[in-house]
């Protein structure tokens, strides 16, 4: 990985999670494979599992991520794709680097959608801090940030109970998991996903339910990874927007008390939440390509496909300096 640029992340306590910690949703087992060439390896790739929900069946997906070949071994890279999709009915790409893009329409992978990054300010003297980002860019971007936090909305709570759900209750939430919606399917959602993801030694993850005159609603998870809070997941159980904007009002709320966090960056690929976070003071930063190879079955490959950053890498990577989005 560090041969063709990836920054690889080398801790064992965050490699553990994330390649060997065990899931509910895939066998016991590694999710983390090369392949080789004698000692040599010549390809790697981890697995993200996953399953959709569309004409009432459930469709395993397969997502790689840290997926890297030597450039002299033409090929081995693709090899360990189409072996590691077998593990599934279809294989997931969000994203991805230049070279991938190119290269995923050429394997057969149909777009499904595409992931907007928007990202609201929080604390804009968090910017003045080193990062990846060019020191001549930072004074426009705090200006920037400043004016975005000015004229950003307030309010829109009232009458809404948030609380952190522990571990311990995460049936609090079970209740109120995503489900189909009107021309897009949505990626499962369950308890045991929530306990794994709560365990991540990378970036804090904290999981939030809201409730509305003593029932659950909806749910948020928050992530921090250094001073970019990410509004990893959310949910409502409700198609009208004021419930919608409540929640995101509600996860801005709490990512302040993140006192080190410049701003909140989030994903949205279905109009609803992109539509109330535009009303709620987020901004539309970058985009990226929802796909599908598969399933066989033409009647199990939905329209469109409702993803967040909790569906692969993104609610936890980072290069291990600060890259913001404001």
């Amino acid at each position: 990985m560090a041969e063709v640029g990836l920054l690889p992340n080398f801790l064992p306590g965050d490699l553990r999670w994330k390649y060997w910690q065990e899931r509910a949703d895939w066998w016991p087992g590694p999710r983390s494979f090369v392949l080789t060439r004698g000692r040599e390896i010549l390809a790697h790739a981890a697995v993200v599992p996953g399953t959709y929900f569309w004409n009432d069946q459930r469709v395993r997906t397969v997502q790689l991520i840290d997926w890297v070949a030597r450039p002299n071994a033409v090929g081995t890279g693709v090899s360990l794709m189409k072996f590691l999709g077998q593990a599934g009915d279809a294989l997931l790409a969000i994203g991805g680097s230049a070279q991938t893009l190119r290269l995923l329409p050429h394997l057969g992978f149909r777009i499904r959608g595409s992931a907007t990054g928007y990202v609201r300010s929080l604390h804009p003297t968090a910017l003045l801090t080193p990062s990846v980002h060019p020191a001549w860019r930072v004074p426009p971007r705090f200006l920037r940030s400043v004016w975005w936090n000015l004229r950003a909305p307030r309010g829109g709570t009232d009458g809404w109970h948030v609380s952190r759900v522990n571990a311990d209750e995460l049936s609090r939430v079970a209740s109120i998991l995503p489900r189909p919606m009107s021309g897009m399917a949505v990626l499962e959602r369950s308890t045991e996903l929530f306990r794994y993801s709560l365990d991540c030694p990378i970036a804090a993850m904290s999981l939030f339910a809201m409730e509305q005159e003593g029932r659950a609603r909806g749910y948020f998870l928050l992530t921090l990874a250094l001073r970019q809070a990410r509004l990893a997941d959310c949910w409502m159980d409700s198609s009208d927007p004021a419930d919608w904007r409540a929640l995101i009002q509600c996860a801005v709320r709490e990512a302040r008390h993140y006192s080190d966090a410049a701003e909140l960056a989030v994903w949205a690929s279905d109009p609803m939440l992109s539509r109330c976070l535009r009303e709620c003071g987020f901004h539309a930063r970058n985009e990226a390509p929802v796909q599908l190879l598969g399933p066989r079955d033409p009647a199990l490959l939905p329209p469109a496909l409702r993803v967040q950053m909790l569906d692969n890498d993104a609610a936890y990577w980072h290069l291990g300096r600060n890259e913001f989005w404001a």
